[in-house]
């Protein structure tokens, strides 16, 4: 079963509503098809969640499908290594396009453009052995622990402190030229 947790946001954009619309059609058809009376593949909730009931549904999560198009650095990610369970982790599949990609090598990175890549992925999870699960999960939450926000802002500052500062034009006419738009 999968379950989609798709708190609202952005309501007013109508792009958002027309995704919304979409997602709402196809997760309704698919249910419509196999679903059983005590039983549907799709569990798609439109609401949001307070942190320590997000946390016990990561925990519980045999996989974690954080699969964005593109996006920053996606705390879900890092939220669903830090709820599992040492003992018997889950796996992360990872949109190789969140930000969190970078810092989470051991997830099964995947192209979310790409239905058999995500269908591998999947497969792949689904039969992973508890050891490379551990492995995974170890490189992850170490990850997770050491490279927090302190480790960012200092990260970020020295980055900072670094950059050089943009060339300054020799003469007035070598400066770029702002043209006020008369539309």
């Amino acid at each position: 079963m999968l379950l989609q947790i798709a708190p609202p946001s952005r309501g007013a954009v109508e792009s958002y509503q027309r995704i919304r619309s979409t997602i709402e059609g196809l997760a309704g058809r698919i249910n419509g098809a196999h679903a059983e009376l005590d039983w549907v593949p799709i569990r798609y909730v439109n609401q949001g969640y307070p942190r320590d009931v997000l946390a016990g549904v990561y925990r519980a999560a045999r996989i974690g499908l954080v699969t964005p198009l593109r996006d920053g650095m996606n705390l879900v990610a890092k939220e669903y290594i830090a709820a599992q369970d040492p003992e018997d982790p889950g796996v992360l599949i990872l949109s190789r396009f969140a930000g969190a990609a970078e810092q989470m090598q051991d997830a099964l990175l995947v192209n979310p453009y790409s239905a058999e890549e995500l269908s591998d992925a999947l497969q792949r999870a689904l039969v992973m052995p508890l050891v490379e699960r551990k492995t995974r999960w170890d490189a992850m939450i170490r990850n997770v622990r050491e490279r927090d926000v302190m480790w960012w802002l200092e990260t970020f500052r020295d980055c900072l402190e670094r950059a050089e500062p943009p060339a300054q034009p020799d003469t007035e006419e070598d400066a770029p030229k702002l043209h006020a738009s008369t539309a």
